[in-house]
């Protein structure tokens, strides 16, 4: 198959390296002065790479998927599969996918520096089968869903608020532990703390944070007041105490 790649960057160059030694034949654009993946056949424009081909793979920044949209939209084969793998907001793959009929919104579920390739996905949209029928023989492992442009992206920053946030709460409380002198100690609290039965830990953040608000925002501002003496940024302390004091002010329900 004939596949463009856009954006060949740390992600989409390790999707052109997979698909080259797949046997595809792949044409990449990226306008700035990255690396050409061996086997790829470096384009001069959008338009250069994506006529003739199959398959659009899109691994831009989220702020530039419109404007990659427009740029190749016109010059797409008939039935080729445009997969958008930026982190856009749901609306904007919505809104994509009404412009574009084998439209995929796919979100990668990963860090690509660890799985490389192999990081799992997830795709909807028309061409969500299309996309996943080409990476699945890679070995990477696509899940689609049964849902239009943007679905895909929507678990993905469903998740991040989840994986954001609680990697943003481990560096504050490693950086705490270490000005405290505490890291090692920390750190193995952290890690118990997220091991074992992963649903009885949320049923216990559910019920316990809303029962137990009034008492575990004085905690938390106390604690914000501690990191404040060690010298250590306390953002998530602190929004978890005004998280807490929300729930405290409001009827459980």
């Amino acid at each position: 198959m004939r596949c463009a790649v856009i954006g060949l960057g740390e992600a989409g160059g390790v999707y052109a390296a997979a698909l080259v030694r797949s046997g595809h034949e792949v044409l990449g654009y990226d306008p700035a002065a990255t690396a050409t993946p061996e086997g790829v056949t470096r384009a001069a424009t959008p338009r250069e790479a994506v006529e003739g081909a199959a398959y659009a793979l899109v691994l831009t920044s989220a702020s530039a998927a419109p404007a990659v949209a427009a740029a190749c939209r016109p010059h797409l084969a008939d039935g080729a599969c445009y997969a958008d793998f930026t982190t856009a907001a749901p609306a904007v793959m919505e809104r994509l996918g009404s412009t574009i009929g084998a439209f995929a919104d796919v979100a990668i579920l990963g860090p690509v520096p660890l799985h490389g390739h192999q990081v799992p996905l997830l795709a909807s949209g028309p061409g969500a089968d299309a996309i996943a029928g080409l990476l699945r023989p890679l070995g990477a492992p696509v899940e689609v869903l049964d849902g239009p442009p943007g679905a895909a992206m929507g678990r993905k920053l469903l998740r991040s608020v989840f994986m954001k946030g609680l990697a943003s709460v481990v560096c504050e409380a490693v950086a705490a532990g270490r000005a405290a002198g505490d890291e090692g100690w920390i750190r193995a609290e952290v890690a118990r703390q997220l091991a074992g039965d992963g649903q009885a830990v949320i049923d216990r953040f559910l019920t316990g944070t809303r029962t137990h608000a009034v008492r575990r925002a004085q905690e938390m501002r106390d604690t914000g007041a501690y990191l404040d003496d060690l010298g250590v940024p306390a953002e998530m302390t602190r929004a978890a105490e005004q998280t807490l004091l929300r729930l405290s002010a409001r009827p459980a329900g």
